[in-house]
């Protein structure tokens, strides 16, 4: 068996690389969920079947998420061949099984690997193994790839790095959606649409909104919300249909963050097309966060098909204005209160007009209107004159604009 596996493996490596998938795969950015804000390596079939579960009932999967995504700490050992084994105590059925279940469910499997010789976690990474492990991943019917960056020092170049896992996913013949976790060390954003559908472009993201307690001091820790923003933001030039700008995973529904915070939090994700990854407990969630996660209209901020990531415009004292151009001519248009007290401000229409470099489409407010994406009982209003809104604590006030 293992002469079989050689030769289609060496077959795989002599297999031509053709250019980048058809345009449909990545055309928006992936939704789904990840096991690692909330569980870290403390995942297991058991979790990962409650969750799959947990995402059709709830109407997560109706509502896009569709990327079930195991991250660090599902790793056994290699065999003396070299192929990487899942841990038999925690996926005693197999990665297989367990991808053939959450296909069952309507969804797609993703992994997690690490460039360096381990990964993040201390399991077994995939340098010197990247075909071998490429392969694996394809014959278990995986969807979806992390790649992480520890334990690399001294040993590898980023491009090469993930230029080589490129090059091994797209041999199988598989369309495995490859995620670059880089933490934007080395500019990814400036060579990764090569490579990969999507790269992070930051650090880690942590459930706090614009500040880590002092308690942390000294010590590694993660970025809050407002920080990952402010990195991510200015990259919009980069990002798009096929290739994004990754500023993490959400940590909606995650315990530091308020009710205001998290709808803020996933807000800003929608207007930057950011990758839409769950990152909490599903089977514990509260119905105000399911709310927020399965907003249909918010969501189609984020999945719009012009696939344009939103510009923060201007700031007034601690509200930003923030715009998204949207296929059709419409725009989605967010003021975002980062002071701590409410905020009330006046917003003058006719004095918002002006185009957006990417797109070359021009925001005229004459005759057009705004719906109010979080509040569905305010009135629509027509885009004229002058306008008072209210924008609470680290929180949103969120419109379409456009015709009605």
């Amino acid at each position: 068996m293992r002469k079989l596996i050689y030769a289609a493996l060496a077959a795989l490596m002599l297999t031509p690389v053709f250019a980048q998938e058809a345009p449909q795969f990545a055309a928006t950015p992936q939704m789904g969920w990840n096991s690692w804000n909330k569980f870290a390596m403390n995942i297991n079939e058991d979790l990962i079947k409650a969750t799959a579960d947990k995402m059709v009932e709830l109407g997560l999967v109706d509502a896009g998420y569709i990327y079930l995504n195991l991250d660090d700490g599902w790793h056994g050992e290699r065999d003396e061949q070299g192929f990487i084994h899942e841990d038999p105590e925690k996926f005693p059925s197999g990665i297989k099984a367990l991808a053939d279940y959450v296909h069952s469910k309507g969804m797609k499997l993703g992994i997690y690997s690490d460039a360096g010789w381990k990964t993040c976690g201390g399991c077994a990474g995939s340098f010197g193994h990247e075909f071998q492990d490429a392969y694996t991943y394809a014959q278990w019917g995986v969807d979806y790839l992390k790649y992480d960056w520890c334990y690399t020092e001294e040993i590898i170049h980023p491009k090469g790095a993930y230029k080589l896992m490129s090059v091994a996913l797209k041999a199988t013949g598989r369309p495995i959606w490859f995620s670059m976790c880089e933490w934007g060390s080395n500019k990814p954003w400036e060579w990764g649409a090569e490579y990969a559908q999507s790269w992070r472009t930051t650090g880690d993201i942590w459930p706090y909104f614009d500040s880590i307690p002092a308690e942390f001091e000294g010590q590694w820790h993660g970025l809050p919300v407002m920080e990952i923003v402010d990195l991510n933001e200015p990259l919009r030039a980069y990002s798009g249909p096929g290739h994004w700008n990754d500023p993490d995973m959400l940590e909606v529904g995650n315990g530091q963050l308020t009710l205001a915070e998290n709808r803020a939090h996933f807000t800003l994700w929608c207007m930057m097309a950011a990758p839409l990854l769950m990152g909490n407990d599903l089977t514990t969630m509260s119905d105000d966060i399911l709310q927020i996660l399965i907003n249909k209209d918010v969501i189609a901020i984020d999945q719009d098909p012009l696939g344009i990531q939103g510009l923060r415009l201007k700031r007034e004292g601690d509200v930003e204005y923030w715009f998204k151009p949207l296929a059709g001519g419409d725009w989605a248009f967010c003021l975002l209160n980062r002071g701590a007290e409410d905020a009330v401000v006046n917003v003058d229409w006719g004095l918002l007009s002006f185009t957006d470099e990417l797109s070359g489409l021009s925001f005229d407010p004459t005759g057009l209107w705004a719906r109010n994406l979080w509040d569905s009982k305010a009135r629509v209003r027509k885009t004229k004159g002058i306008q008072k809104i209210t924008v609470p604590t680290h929180d949103v006030v969120l419109y379409r604009i456009g015709k009605k």
